[in-house]
Protein backbone atom coordinates (compact mmCIF):
# COMPACT_ATOMS: atom_id res chain seq x y z
CA UNK A 1 0.00 0.00 0.00
CA UNK A 2 1.40 3.23 -0.65
CA UNK A 3 1.32 5.98 1.60
CA UNK A 4 0.33 9.75 -0.25
CA UNK A 5 0.37 12.95 1.60
CA UNK A 6 -1.98 15.10 -0.32
CA UNK A 7 -1.28 18.92 -0.20
CA UNK A 8 -4.01 21.63 -1.43
CA UNK A 9 -6.01 24.21 -0.44
CA UNK A 10 -8.65 23.54 -2.80
CA UNK A 11 -10.93 20.63 -1.01
CA UNK A 12 -12.49 20.51 -4.29
CA UNK A 13 -9.34 19.90 -6.45
CA UNK A 14 -7.78 17.75 -3.21
CA UNK A 15 -10.85 15.66 -3.51
CA UNK A 16 -10.67 14.85 -7.10
CA UNK A 17 -6.96 14.05 -6.67
CA UNK A 18 -7.67 11.52 -3.89
CA UNK A 19 -10.23 10.12 -6.38
CA UNK A 20 -7.57 9.35 -8.98
CA UNK A 21 -5.41 8.28 -6.35
CA UNK A 22 -7.93 5.44 -4.91
CA UNK A 23 -8.81 4.74 -9.01
CA UNK A 24 -4.84 4.08 -9.67
CA UNK A 25 -4.92 1.43 -7.01
CA UNK A 26 -4.03 0.60 -3.11
CA UNK A 27 -3.27 3.89 -1.60
CA UNK A 28 -3.68 5.16 2.14
CA UNK A 29 -4.13 9.06 1.98
CA UNK A 30 -3.88 11.92 4.09
CA UNK A 31 -5.28 15.30 2.69
CA UNK A 32 -4.31 18.46 4.37
CA UNK A 33 -6.19 21.71 2.95
CA UNK A 34 -3.01 23.98 4.42
CA UNK A 35 1.01 24.43 4.13
CA UNK A 36 1.09 25.71 7.64
CA UNK A 37 2.55 23.07 9.88
CA UNK A 38 2.92 20.68 6.91
CA UNK A 39 6.58 19.68 8.04
CA UNK A 40 5.02 18.38 11.30
CA UNK A 41 1.96 16.67 9.80
CA UNK A 42 4.11 14.65 7.23
CA UNK A 43 6.77 13.96 9.94
CA UNK A 44 3.57 12.57 11.93
CA UNK A 45 2.06 10.45 8.89
CA UNK A 46 5.64 9.40 7.44
CA UNK A 47 4.27 9.15 3.59
CA UNK A 48 5.81 7.26 0.85
CA UNK A 49 5.13 10.27 -1.44
CA UNK A 50 4.23 13.89 -1.01
CA UNK A 51 1.62 15.44 -3.98
CA UNK A 52 1.26 18.99 -3.30
CA UNK A 53 -1.36 20.92 -5.72
CA UNK A 54 -0.93 24.19 -5.86
CA UNK A 55 -2.08 27.57 -7.78
CA UNK A 56 1.26 29.58 -7.76
CA UNK A 57 3.70 28.36 -5.13
CA UNK A 58 5.79 30.81 -3.64
CA UNK A 59 8.96 31.58 -2.06
CA UNK A 60 7.80 30.29 1.50
CA UNK A 61 6.46 27.08 -0.23
CA UNK A 62 9.61 26.60 -1.88
CA UNK A 63 11.65 27.35 1.39
CA UNK A 64 8.99 24.36 2.98
CA UNK A 65 9.77 22.00 0.52
CA UNK A 66 13.80 22.18 1.13
CA UNK A 67 12.68 21.61 4.96
CA UNK A 68 10.31 18.79 3.90
CA UNK A 69 13.80 17.04 1.68
CA UNK A 70 15.93 17.42 4.83
CA UNK A 71 13.97 16.11 6.82
CA UNK A 72 10.88 13.76 5.67
CA UNK A 73 13.42 12.59 2.38
CA UNK A 74 10.33 11.49 0.21
CA UNK A 75 9.57 12.32 -3.29
CA UNK A 76 7.87 15.21 -3.90
CA UNK A 77 5.27 15.49 -6.75
CA UNK A 78 4.17 19.68 -7.11
CA UNK A 79 1.23 19.93 -9.50
CA UNK A 80 0.85 24.07 -9.85
CA UNK A 81 -1.50 25.88 -12.38
CA UNK A 82 1.36 28.40 -13.47
CA UNK A 83 5.12 28.97 -13.00
CA UNK A 84 6.93 31.77 -13.35
CA UNK A 85 10.88 31.83 -14.87
CA UNK A 86 13.29 30.12 -12.87
CA UNK A 87 10.46 28.23 -10.73
CA UNK A 88 11.07 24.74 -11.63
CA UNK A 89 14.45 25.39 -11.27
CA UNK A 90 13.77 26.34 -7.58
CA UNK A 91 11.42 23.66 -7.10
CA UNK A 92 14.30 21.04 -8.62
CA UNK A 93 17.02 22.50 -6.03
CA UNK A 94 14.14 22.30 -3.26
CA UNK A 95 14.12 18.42 -3.77
CA UNK A 96 10.65 18.37 -5.67
CA UNK A 97 11.61 15.17 -7.84
CA UNK A 98 8.29 15.80 -10.04
CA UNK A 99 7.27 19.26 -11.31
CA UNK A 100 3.86 19.54 -13.12
CA UNK A 101 2.44 22.83 -14.79
CA UNK A 102 -1.18 23.03 -15.77
CA UNK A 103 -0.78 19.00 -15.64
CA UNK A 104 -3.48 17.67 -13.14
CA UNK A 105 -5.42 14.94 -14.38
CA UNK A 106 -6.99 12.17 -12.59
CA UNK A 107 -5.47 9.66 -14.83
CA UNK A 108 -2.26 10.99 -14.66
CA UNK A 109 -1.67 11.14 -10.98
CA UNK A 110 -0.19 7.73 -10.42
CA UNK A 111 1.89 7.73 -13.15
CA UNK A 112 3.43 10.82 -11.95
CA UNK A 113 3.99 9.45 -8.85
CA UNK A 114 5.43 6.59 -9.49
CA UNK A 115 7.69 8.79 -11.79
CA UNK A 116 8.26 11.00 -9.00
CA UNK A 117 9.25 8.12 -6.88
CA UNK A 118 11.76 6.71 -9.43
CA UNK A 119 13.56 10.01 -10.26
CA UNK A 120 13.69 10.65 -6.19
CA UNK A 121 15.43 6.87 -5.59
CA UNK A 122 17.76 7.32 -8.96
CA UNK A 123 18.90 10.38 -7.29
CA UNK A 124 19.29 8.99 -3.90
CA UNK A 125 21.45 6.12 -5.33
CA UNK A 126 23.88 8.93 -7.12
CA UNK A 127 24.00 10.90 -3.42
CA UNK A 128 25.09 7.30 -1.96
CA UNK A 129 27.64 6.67 -4.62
CA UNK A 130 29.12 9.89 -4.50
CA UNK A 131 29.52 9.56 -0.84
CA UNK A 132 31.27 5.61 -1.41
CA UNK A 133 33.66 7.45 -3.94
CA UNK A 134 34.33 10.41 -1.75
CA UNK A 135 35.24 8.17 1.36
CA UNK A 136 37.21 5.96 -1.08
CA UNK A 137 39.00 9.25 -2.23
CA UNK A 138 39.63 10.19 1.67
CA UNK A 139 40.49 6.17 1.93
CA UNK A 140 43.40 6.48 -0.49
CA UNK A 141 44.67 9.71 -0.13
CA UNK A 142 45.41 9.37 3.71
CA UNK A 143 46.90 5.59 2.71
CA UNK A 144 48.81 7.22 0.77
CA UNK A 145 50.26 9.44 3.02
CA UNK A 146 50.93 6.73 6.11
CA UNK A 147 52.75 4.52 3.17
CA UNK A 148 54.58 7.58 2.87
CA UNK A 149 55.41 7.98 6.54
CA UNK A 150 56.40 4.45 7.33
CA UNK A 151 58.83 4.51 3.57
CA UNK A 152 60.33 7.54 5.03
CA UNK A 153 61.46 6.09 9.05
CA UNK A 154 61.56 2.39 7.91
CA UNK A 155 63.42 2.79 4.79
CA UNK A 156 61.11 0.17 2.89
CA UNK A 157 59.69 0.75 -0.61
CA UNK A 158 55.97 1.49 -1.66
CA UNK A 159 55.16 -2.57 -1.40
CA UNK A 160 56.24 -3.11 1.94
CA UNK A 161 54.92 0.16 3.41
CA UNK A 162 51.63 -0.85 1.63
CA UNK A 163 52.01 -4.80 3.19
CA UNK A 164 52.97 -3.15 6.41
CA UNK A 165 49.82 -1.28 6.67
CA UNK A 166 47.51 -3.80 5.49
CA UNK A 167 48.74 -6.59 7.88
CA UNK A 168 48.28 -4.13 10.69
CA UNK A 169 44.88 -3.50 9.41
CA UNK A 170 44.14 -7.00 9.27
CA UNK A 171 45.91 -8.06 12.53
CA UNK A 172 43.41 -5.38 14.48
CA UNK A 173 40.38 -6.16 12.15
CA UNK A 174 39.98 -2.45 11.15
CA UNK A 175 39.28 -1.03 7.44
CA UNK A 176 43.01 0.61 6.22
CA UNK A 177 41.51 3.81 5.83
CA UNK A 178 40.48 3.99 9.66
CA UNK A 179 43.91 2.86 10.72
CA UNK A 180 45.56 4.94 8.02
CA UNK A 181 43.85 8.15 9.63
CA UNK A 182 44.35 7.08 13.05
CA UNK A 183 48.09 6.87 12.08
CA UNK A 184 47.78 10.51 10.93
CA UNK A 185 46.43 11.74 13.59
CA UNK A 186 49.15 9.75 16.33
CA UNK A 187 51.72 11.35 13.84
CA UNK A 188 50.27 15.05 14.07
CA UNK A 189 49.85 14.43 18.22
CA UNK A 190 53.63 13.24 18.51
CA UNK A 191 55.01 15.79 16.09
CA UNK A 192 53.08 18.79 18.80
CA UNK A 193 50.32 19.84 15.26
CA UNK A 194 47.88 22.28 16.82
CA UNK A 195 45.60 21.28 13.86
Amino acid sequence: MLKVAVVDENPNRAEMVAAGLREAGDVELLTLASTSNLLRNLVAFAPDVVLIDLDDPGRDVLEQMFEIGRVVERPVAMFVDRAEEGDIQRAIEAGVSAYVVDGLKPGRIRSVLDGAIARYRAFENLKSELEETKGALADRRDIDRVKALIMKRQGVGEDEAYRLLRDRAMKERRRMGDLARSLLDADSLLRGDKS
